[in-house]
């Protein structure tokens, strides 16, 4: 396509935007399991509306907008809240992946001027989300990467003999994105406390849904700012806060620790500058949608939610778990699971329900397909089950053969060579960032 040299009119605009997110994936009706954290209507409507009312807003200026500075301070104050700890400081974000750069940035910033840390150190567990190891490619930081369990959680003793004199920051997740576990925080906390070391708790899937799962009266084990040692705790609420995107929190326990995330300029012809986060100018679409789903879903709108998801994430489960020859991996603690075999081609399996139109995500070490549980899942438990029982028969019988479905996070994508992965998504990420004539 080139640059028109006229425009459209407005239906045809939308009509054309329309038919392009019609080659999408049916994510409303439950047939895919990562990506989209979908509510209701009623909710779509609420976040819809919101970001409308304030999509020529900016947050790179608080002084003209008023409005966001009012409302963002209250999504920080109520999130705070959900974290045990009120008082906790801390901003919005574009996203996990920007809540962890920052956690790392401030970690890296603290120990270079408080302890002179000049060649810092992170210690993550294996499971840790890939975006720490990006913000340590950024940030110039060295990842030490620590082993997982039986259990599918860190191995606290690897931690604790990783820890060095320049380790300038400890992760764990609440829970990890791969088999849904939550680490132990309390002993990884300790055992950073312990030599001075802050300790980042990874809840950008788990911080607005572990709250309300426990208060329905599920056991959830300790992980936020109630635990002794975490200093900080990245928590998404375009995830199970079910805001639009792009939306995050990074939250510190307090503000001189925090005070090492901003970048402040005073010597730029253009006046005194300083951002918070990464990003310079901010959506102001984003802020207003988080506080308005936040405030109309209320802790009985979101304890509703939770509620429906756990439900249906126990019987997908124990559904998968009555189907001879597929296995759970670990004891997932909330909506997050990944299933293999010790039998089958699991991959094989995934190829045969993409063919019966459902999409589950492929993992591998060890090989799994990986589900993600939503309110949009509750309707088809059964169906779903039902596939994947006739997707092993038909892996069983031999009618399915895996045909190089590589392992990927949120998509699966054909591989011929699974050896050619790397080559892959290199060019994979190369194609977003260019337009191709043909699709």
């Amino acid at each position: 396509m080139i640059f028109p040299k006229q425009g459209s009119s407005h239906d045809d605009v939308i009509a054309r935007i329309n038919d392009a997110l019609s080659a999408d994936l049916d994510w409303r009706g439950g047939k895919i399991w990562s990506l989209v954290y979908f509510a209701g209507d009623d909710v779509a409507d609420v976040i819809r509306d919101a970001y409308s009312a304030a999509i020529y807003t900016n947050g790179l200026g608080p002084t003209a907008f008023k409005s966001l500075k009012k409302l963002e301070s209250e999504v920080i104050a109520m999130t705070g809240e959900l974290l045990g700890l009120p008082e906790a400081v801390g901003n919005m974000t574009s996203g996990g992946t920007e809540s962890i750069l920052m956690a790392l940035k401030t970690a890296r910033d603290w120990a270079r001027a408080e302890k002179g840390i000049t060649e810092p150190e992170v210690i993550l567990p294996t499971t840790a989300h890939p975006a720490f190891h990006k913000a340590a490619r950024y940030l110039g930081l060295k990842i030490v990467l620590t082993p997982i369990r039986d259990d599918y959680r860190a191995d606290v003793d690897a931690v604790r003999s990783a820890i060095a004199q320049n380790t300038v920051l400890v992760v764990g997740s609440a829970p990890c994105y791969p088999f849904g576990t939550i680490d132990d925080i309390p002993a990884l906390a300790a055992a950073a406390q312990q030599r001075g070391v802050p300790m980042h708790v990874d809840a950008c899937v788990g911080g607005f849904l572990l709250p309300f799962v426990e208060r329905n009266g599920y056991k959830v084990p300790p992980w936020d700012f109630r635990v002794p040692g975490v200093a900080s705790i990245s928590a998404d609420l375009h995830k199970y806060g079910f805001a639009a995107r792009g939306a995050s929190t990074i939250m510190y326990r307090d503000r001189t620790y925090r005070k090492h995330q901003f970048f402040t300029m005073s010597d730029w012809p253009g006046g005194l500058y300083g951002s918070p986060t990464l990003a310079g100018s901010r959506p102001g679409g984003a802020v207003a949608a988080s506080w308005a789903v936040m405030t109309y879903l209320g802790e009985e709108g979101y304890m509703r939610l939770a509620k429906v998801i756990m439900e249906t994430a126990l019987a997908i489960r124990r559904g998968i778990e009555a189907i001879p020859g597929l296995r759970i991996f670990g004891d997932p603690d909330v909506s997050l699971m990944a299933f293999g075999s010790d039998e089958l081609d699991i991959y094989a399996v995934g190829d045969a329900l993409d063919q019966l139109d459902w999409h589950p995500d492929r993992q591998q070490d060890p090989p799994s397909l990986h589900l993600m549980v939503t309110p949009a899942h509750q309707p088809i438990v059964q169906p779903f089950l039902a596939a994947v029982r006739q997707a092993v028969e038909s892996v069983r019988a031999g009618e399915v053969v895996s045909g190089g479905t590589a392992a990927m996070y949120g998509a699966a994508a054909k591989i011929p060579d699974r050896g050619a992965v790397r080559s892959f998504i290199a060019d994979a990420v190369e194609g977003f960032t260019r337009l191709d004539k043909t699709p």
